[in-house]
Parts: structure tokens; sequence; C-alpha cells
């Protein structure tokens, strides 16, 4: 489009064009200009001019030295001045502007001139700042002031992506600044204890962590040590498998803790908490909806509890326990039997235990926690082992690429008795290593546990 002749905006001096309303570098309202360079007022400003307040003189972008003149906002003083002084034709680009419109100047709050002052040092008007830089301001500033209503300081940012280090997260867990998806607290999971330690992690190929544990100490009324450790595994064709997993871990291991402090017989509380576990599996069916193309919620579960020399196993599913000995001469040994198809063909001596876990079939349970079970059935088992060792709690992502005791037994670090939580850690990354296609669980209990503070009888 052609443009203005010798015309120029009043305020920065950008050239104008016939159509243009505001100056479009600094937003000046151009009626005036084309009032006095006898231009029609309808070719340029055919609507009305906005109010003289409708944008603050500090809302325009803040120029370097010798720049532009910012804001395009002026005082009512400025605009009957406008319409009753004679136009002056604005000095060349890049020298100040202001000596034309005097009445601007009033309006300006005092300190430097934002149009001519180095923008890095020049304060917020708004806070009363000093100059001397952006790092000065922050410097000075100290804290920020607490809200007067509440009393309180700003909101504390939230957690911060750990790919980019600086992007916020959002409601669905993605970096809102590089897109990276964030692990969920359950992706990950390790815990040690003085007696016992375990992990879990998510493995490579599933959204979420199904797995959960549950490990503690308690004491005897006689003053007996008890190390518990609790595993279980959710169910991927049920509604919910991770609430299931969890209440389940948390139920047993709660009766456990309850029952040895009372003194009861190690098997019978073992019983009766995978009792506990089922009724607590069976709340959430009762509580939340049903996927429609899934079953109730449901787990397997397994757990030890050592006490007084003695070792109790307690599962249901295909969750298994593994003795390992210290010595490694000595004989491994698995210490329960699956809830599963494969597990019934070999039982039944219908086909080999090799033949059977490589059937598509294999890992088809027969027994769960969950209120569409077809029947309760809790296992436990005793032993008093004869010399030191370890048992290994898991969930199948483990046993999966080490199903023989023999076989876990290579896997299981040569320290485990006296250093859980790097075994526990180790068998994870042994999974992980071997193709992490299931979420994987281990638990660590050394055999007789560490005696820590237990009293005399």
């Amino acid at each position: 489009m052609p443009q203005l002749d010798q015309l120029s905006c009043p305020s920065c001096a950008e050239p104008l064009e016939e159509e243009d309303r505001f100056c479009q570098a600094c937003g000046t309202d151009l009626k005036a200009a084309l009032e006095h360079a006898g231009r029609p007022q309808d070719s340029a400003a055919g609507g009305a001019a906005p109010p003289a307040d409708s944008a603050p003189w500090s809302s325009a972008p803040v120029p370097g030295p010798a720049a532009e003149t910012p804001g395009h906002a002026r005082s009512s003083a400025s605009e009957e001045a406008s319409d009753s002084a004679d136009f002056t034709l604005p000095p060349a680009r890049g020298t100040a502007a202001a000596a034309s419109f005097p009445e601007a100047e009033a309006t300006r709050p005092p300190g430097p001139d934002p149009r001519t002052s180095d923008p890095r040092t020049v304060p917020d008007p708004r806070e009363g700042a000093p100059s001397g830089g952006l790092q000065a301001l922050v410097d000075q500033a100290g804290p920020p002031p607490a809200d007067e209503e509440t009393g309180s300081g700003p909101e504390a940012l939230g957690p911060r992506c750990v790919a980019c280090g600086t992007g916020a997260i959002d409601a669905d867990g993605y970096c809102e600044h590089c897109g990276h998806k964030q692990p969920l607290e359950r992706d990950h999971m390790e815990q040690e204890l003085p007696a016992l330690a375990a992990a879990s992690d998510r493995g490579l190929r599933h959204h979420r962590n199904e797995d959960f544990f549950h490990i503690s100490e308690s004491s005897t009324p006689d003053g007996g040590r008890a190390a518990i450790a609790v595993v279980c595994d959710g169910v991927s064709s049920a509604t919910r498998p991770d609430e299931a997993s969890a209440a389940a871990a948390r139920a047993a291991g709660s009766a456990l803790e309850e029952a040895v402090s009372v003194g009861t017989h190690p098997q019978q509380a073992m019983h009766e908490a995978l009792v506990t576990a089922a009724e607590a599996v069976n709340v959430l069916a009762e509580d939340g909806p049903l996927e429609p193309s899934k079953n109730a919620p449901a787990c397997t579960i397994v757990a030890a509890l050592t006490l007084d020399g003695i070792l109790t196993v307690g599962w249901v599913g295909d969750s298994r326990a593994y003795w390992v000995p210290d010595d490694r001469s000595a004989p491994a040994a698995r210490l329960t039997e699956d809830d599963s198809w494969a597990a019934q063909m070999v039982a039944a001596g219908l086909m080999a235990e090799a033949d059977a876990y490589a059937d598509p079939r294999a890992h088809a349970i027969t027994g769960w926690l969950g209120a569409d079970a077809y029947e309760l059935d809790p296992h436990t088992a005793a032993f008093r082992p004869e010399t030191a060792g370890a048992v290994v709690v898991c969930t199948d992502g483990l046993w999966n690429y080490a199903e023989s005791a023999e076989e876990l037994t290579a896997a299981v670090p040569a320290d485990a008795v006296d250093r859980p939580l790097h075994s526990a850690q180790h068998l994870v990354g042994y999974a992980l290593d071997g193709g992490g296609h299931d979420n994987v669980t281990v638990a660590v209990v050394p055999f007789p546990p560490e005696e820590v503070g237990a009293g005399s009888a």
C-alpha cells in the first residue's frame, strides 16, 4: 500500500500508511496526525479512538537506550492539547520525542524515563524497587509479600519435570515444557528395614505398576522379633488391579503385625492374614464401579513370617517364595506351589513341568483374592531351616526369568543375608535385563532375621 507523504507517527517516527488508524509500532492514535496533515479523517481513522486510559504507559514494550518512544495512551490534558496546538513533525527516528508532548511527562511516575533508559536497569514502578539490573531487583526484593487477606504468600511451585528440570507437571502427569511423561510414585518403590528389604518396579512393558509390597517388623509379648514380608500381584484382567494389590498387601501386613504382637501361633496368624486380605479386596468391588469388560478387583498374594527360628509362608495364586541358603553348596528350595493351570497339569501327572510352563495357558491362575474367586483356599506352610539363608518373596515378574530354585539362587547375590536391599535391587535389575515384560516385585528376608533390640524370654 502507498505510504503517507512524509508523514510519520508523532510518538515513534514510524512511517505510516494511508489506511492506518493506529501506529503499528507503538499504537498511537493517528486521528490528530491525519487532521494536521490535511488528510480526510475517514481514510485512516474511521472509528473512535480508544479511551485515553485503556492502556497504561507501562504496558507498552520498554525499548533500549535511544529507541522508540513507547505507549499510545495519553491523559485527557494531552488529548485537549493535541486538538488545539499546531502539529509539529516528530524528530528523526532514534531521538526522544517526548519534548513535543509535555503533557505526557506529567503523567509518568518519578524515576528513570523508560523510553530512554536501559530496560535492564529500569525498576518496576509498581514495586518501587531500586535500580541496578534484574538480579539486583531479585536480590533486594526479598521474599514476596504476604497476601493481605489470607496473610500467606503465593502458592509454592509444584513438582518439576524429571527430564528437563524446569517444566511444571500437568494433571495428566506430563511436563508442560518438554512433554515428558512423569514417573508415578509406584513406578519404582524401595524400602529397607533392619531385618529385611523390598523393591518393586513397573517393568519395561506395562504402563503402571500393579504389584505392591508390605514389609515390617513386630515383637511378640515375650520380646521375640518377627520379620514380615507380603507381596501382591494385581490381576491385569480385573478392574483396578493396582488398588487390589495395595489393599491386600496392607491388610495382610497389618493383620500379621497384630497377630504377632498378641502371641498368635505363626501358622494361624498367616491363615487369618490371608483371609483378611481377601476381605479387603472384596470391599473394592462393593465401593467402586466395575469395568464392563473386566472382572472384579483381584490379585495374588504371598507372605513370609520369620519368628523364633521358624519360617512360615502363605499364598494364594502364583506369586512365590524361595529358600536361598547362605552356603550355596546347600540345596535351595521353592516353598510354594502355584494356583495355576500349569501346576494343576503337573500335579495331575498330565504334563511334564517344562512342557506345562511352556504352554500358553501356563499362567492362567486358578486361585486369587477377589469377589469373583471360586473359593478362597489359603495355603500355609512352616519350615525350620538348619542353616542361615534368605527367603526371596516375589511375583512372577521375577521368577519368569529364573523359574527353578537353582536358577533363582544363581541370580541372588552371595551377600544377600548381609545386604537384603542390594539383593532386592539386583533381582529387580535381573528381571529388567531379561526383558521386563511384567511388573517385578521382590522382598528379601534374611533368616534368621537380625536381632534388633530383642528382649529375653
